[in-house]
């Protein structure tokens, strides 16, 4: 199957987008990089250029470490999605959705950039969760991640829930922790519906949002990959383009 983004290969994965009427998209982080946000895998990404800075994803080691969580907090402090603002490719999905086409986005990421582009927040389905909430660990209290980061600011270094007392977090998902069944249960749903699936900006590496790539295939759907770098699933894909997706998804709508 083709997996180069020539002339040929991006006009024919613009006629699978027009032609089809029930398309899902499937986002992740190199979405957001041309905001500013950088992935976590690609060449230039969190983890690749500090590899223990993964730990601070990893749920048993949160709960276990006080300085880890010590150290958490200050990477959400400064986390570059407060300042980020929404790119082309955000605003390419915008623009399909206003073509009636796009029926939702299936999201890894966490940023709210798709909401902030102007995508209908009913129509993103965010299977990793939000970093605009912190969820306790105890008694799932959720709150305004802007109350605890002010928390933080003004000297408490690992804040505490103000309900119960119990650990703090964003209300995303770390490694160890199962996604909400009723989320991943709904993306599923939409995935089967679609007749098109456009995998963008992920590195497909992480189940179990890699796997509705497959699903979407075995439903009878087409499936364009659009990534910076190989993923597991572009031998399933009918169109593979690499890129910046500030590029190529402004070139498919």
């Amino acid at each position: 199957m083709p997996h180069t983004d020539d002339l040929d290969q991006v006009r024919t994965a613009q006629s699978l987008v027009s032609g089809a009427q029930r398309v899902v998209a499937l986002t992740g982080a190199g979405v957001s990089t041309d905001s500013g946000i950088p992935d976590f895998r690609g060449p230039n990404g969190v983890w690749t250029r500090d590899p223990d800075a993964q730990r601070l994803s990893n749920i048993h080691e949160y709960v276990a470490d006080q300085e880890l969580r010590q150290r958490s907090w200050q990477a959400r402090l400064n986390h570059p999605g407060w300042q980020a603002r929404p790119n082309a490719a955000h605003e390419a999905l915008v623009t399909l959705a206003r073509s009636g086409q796009l029926r939702a986005i299936v999201t890894q990421n966490v940023d709210g950039l798709h909401q902030r582009a102007g995508s209908d927040p009913a129509t993103v389905i965010e299977l990793h969760g939000t970093l605009y909430e912190t969820a306790c660990l105890t008694c799932d209290e959720h709150r305004d991640m802007r109350e605890a980061l002010d928390r933080v600011a003004a000297g408490e270094a690992d804040p505490p829930c103000l309900v119960c007392g119990g650990i703090l977090k964003s209300a995303t998902i770390s490694f160890g922790q199962a996604l909400d069944a009723a989320v991943l249960s709904r993306a599923r749903d939409e995935v089967e519906a679609c007749d098109l699936l456009l995998a963008a900006g992920s590195s497909l590496s992480v189940h179990p949002a890699a796997g509705l790539v497959g699903l979407a295939a075995r439903s009878g759907a087409r499936v364009v990959v659009c990534n910076a770098t190989e993923t597991p699933y572009d031998d399933v894909a009918d169109v593979v383009l690499r890129g910046s997706l500030g590029e190529v998804l402004p070139a498919l709508v």
